[in-house]
């Protein structure tokens, strides 16, 4: 392990360590930094720069460099403990954040701080899940990342409801000089940094040793590596175009994107944990099935909806509204099963040590062709139409079917 204590939850599994404590307030600040600067980030884009869907595929660029570059970053700091590069990538993402809060540059400018707040967040991704299942016990791992996840949402919902009557009521703006959201947000970063450096003191304290790897490739990891792959698609997908189609095909603004975001967290908070437990009750194997089926569900949805509005076949107004309403929180409760590749990945690890490296590994797989599949989903958006973006999605997440079927799990997982 990279400097954890596996059986800290001591005879109670239900009982939480202090260290398990400090890092759930953690990862709830985290939810709500994000809800402040990441959520509503396509409206920045449309209000402080009018940018089209073709640009909005290019932003993506510099937005998803830092995930590629994360496994090598990782590697580089492999000197340094999880929860120290940690408190790094919150200063990463402080620094980001606050420029662009603090004025609107000229958009070369922006990007440039927006790779430096997105390397921050990126650094952190696979970290958050590695510290966390270093910090629980094996026998209940299912059930407490889907603890971890559903308090990520219910901050996340927070956040939303927050950032909705912030912009419903001119609270907060992208087109005022200062965007208070995005230093709201940097201030809770700060918060994070100051918890984990607690953690990592409390840690220091006890003694725990580091077991160091730079990096790892191995081939019984190669379900998992195309598992990360197919879902940089897919989250490309989810993050860029489905907000895109309610923003642009249908002209709303953050308050609605942040208002949808309370009621999917809001479901998420009792979706998630039951996801969890239903991952340590029928097995990974079969929750890898549930995963596909969702993914390819709501970009079939996806595809009928957007299609329909760019056709006229559908209205902008009404029912149809309330569809695309429906299609979008669906997508961001199916994007919530990615806790299964995580514990997919824990449970077939030939070393502990392995994980860390490997989820920034994936990070960096995912987020090669997150990049790729911005750029060329801008393109088929504006060449052939929205809806054809989300049928191809649906037709390659049927390797998700396919991974299922391959996957061997030890005996009892």
């Amino acid at each position: 392990m990279r400097g954890f204590p596996v059986n800290e939850l001591g005879k109670d599994k239900a009982a939480l360590s202090p260290e398990l404590k400090i890092y759930f307030v953690a990862i709830a600040v985290t939810a709500l930094a994000l809800s402040f600067t990441s959520d509503p980030i396509s409206n920045y884009f449309k209000d402080a720069y009018d940018v089209s869907a073709y640009q909005r595929g290019l932003i993506e660029f510099p937005r998803e460099l830092p995930g590629v570059l994360t496994t090598f970053v990782i590697a580089l700091l492999a000197g340094v403990s999880d929860i120290r590069i940690a408190v790094i990538a919150q200063l990463l993402g402080i620094a980001g954040i606050t420029v662009l809060g603090l004025a609107t540059p000229p958009f070369a400018v922006m990007l440039v701080f927006l790779f430096v707040n997105s390397m921050g967040q990126h650094l952190f991704m696979p970290l958050q899940d590695s510290i966390g299942m270093n910090l629980v016990k094996k026998g209940n791992l299912g059930t407490r990342m889907g603890q971890f996840k559903g308090i990520t949402t219910a901050f996340q919902m927070a956040g939303a409801i927050v950032v909705f009557l912030g912009f419903r009521y001119g609270i907060f703006s992208f087109v005022t000089p200062v965007k208070s959201v995005f230093l709201l947000g940097a201030g809770l970063l700060a918060v994070v940094a100051a918890l984990l450096i607690a953690l990592d003191r409390r840690l220091k304290s006890q003694k725990i040793t580091h077991e160091r790897v730079r990096f790892v490739i191995r081939k019984e990891y190669s379900l998992y590596y195309v598992l990360v792959v197919m879902f940089g698609v897919q989250k490309q997908i989810m993050l860029v175009y489905g907000p895109w189609v309610i923003i642009s095909l249908l002209g709303k603004g953050a308050d609605t994107i942040a208002l949808l975001g309370i009621f999917g967290a809001f479901l998420g908070v009792f979706f998630i944990p039951a996801l969890g437990r239903a991952l340590d009750r029928f097995g990974i194997k079969a929750m890898l099935y549930a995963d596909a089926l969702s993914f390819i569900g709501v970009y079939l949805l996806y595809g009928l909806v957007s299609g329909g509005y760019a056709s006229g076949s559908l209205a902008t107004v009404g029912w149809p509204v309330l569809l695309a309403y429906a299609v979008f929180i669906f997508d961001r409760m199916s994007t919530q099963m990615g806790l299964i590749r995580t514990v997919y990945l824990r449970t077939i690890a030939v070393n502990p040590a392995d994980v860390t490296p490997t989820l920034s590994l994936g990070l960096s797989m995912d987020h090669v062709v997150s990049i790729l599949c911005a750029y060329a989903g801008g393109i088929v958006w504006t060449v052939a139409g929205p809806q054809w973006l989300f049928y191809l999605a649906a037709a390659l997440s049927l390797v998700n079917l396919w991974v299922a079927i391959r996957v061997k799990l030890p005996e009892g997982k």
